[in-house]
């Protein structure tokens, strides 16, 4: 059976004060360190656009890419439905 460290019962005052500046020096590193991958995540681009000569020459599409079939001279999107995933024409 494993032994998980416990707390003292009786902290000193200077013992409380450390213990309390570990945990906040701790939450401010874990806050920024969130912060830092909010903005990653909120700065990627959601879609990849594309131009090519036809959807087909795309290899792994995923939903909500656009791409301009040059062949088709149109815009398409590729969705995803419960009844299947392919590319549907926007114009």
């Amino acid at each position: 059976m494993a032994r998980y460290p416990t707390l003292p019962y009786a902290l000193t005052t200077s013992e409380l004060k450390d213990m309390y500046n570990q945990v906040q020096l701790w939450s401010s590193m874990l806050i920024s360190e969130l912060d830092s991958r909010d903005v990653e995540v909120d700065t990627k681009p959601t879609t990849n656009i594309y131009a090519v000569v036809t959807t087909g020459s795309i290899g792994r599409p995923r939903k909500g890419d656009i791409a301009y079939a040059a062949s088709a001279g149109k815009f398409r999107g590729y969705v995803s439905t419960a009844a299947s995933t392919e590319w549907q024409d926007l114009n």
